[in-house]
């Protein structure tokens, strides 16, 4: 009789330190995750757009004809005789992303067309494509201001 008493007593032992090494457990995981939540609280949940202002380069960086792609902000600088103008890339039917093509721009996702100057020649597309303001920094610059739209046409002379 005494050998099991014995084997009684042990196992209690073994329970109570289990259930106490499980009951740290659960606190260290609690504050390891109090601890996460915390560092996580501290890193700010925005996630930042491109930017709004584009700064382009110099005009004479820009020959007569010419028409450069600036594919992260979505547009398109142009420079003809009249002057400089911006053009959307984003297509005005379902918001996809246009790539320019010899007749001006087509839509990838569902055929719009537009012409150079980005009104529409064929698709689905509703719209022409939207012209965004072009100014001057101090510095000389071109700058693009997708904030602010204008009307087709309108070229910014220097």
């Amino acid at each position: 009789m005494g050998y099991q008493d014995d084997a009684a007593a042990k196992s209690d032992v073994d329970r109570r330190s289990f259930l106490g090494s499980l009951g740290w457990l659960g606190v260290s995981i609690s504050g390891l995750i109090a601890v996460v939540g915390n560092l996580l609280y501290l890193k700010p949940t925005v996630s930042y757009g491109p930017a709004s202002r584009i700064v382009a380069g110099k005009p004479a960086d820009f020959t007569v004809g010419a028409r450069e792609v600036f594919e992260n902000a979505q547009f398109a600088l142009v420079r003809e005789q009249d002057g400089f103008a911006a053009i959307s890339l984003v297509c005005t039917h379902l918001r996809c992303t246009v790539r320019t093509s010899e007749a001006g721009f087509e839509c990838p996702c569902h055929g719009s067309q537009y012409d150079r100057n980005g009104s529409i020649t064929g698709g689905p597309a509703p719209e022409p494509l939207d012209w965004y303001k072009v100014g001057i920094t101090p510095n000389g610059e071109l700058e693009i201001d997708k904030t602010v739209k204008v009307s087709q046409g309108t070229y910014f002379n220097i």
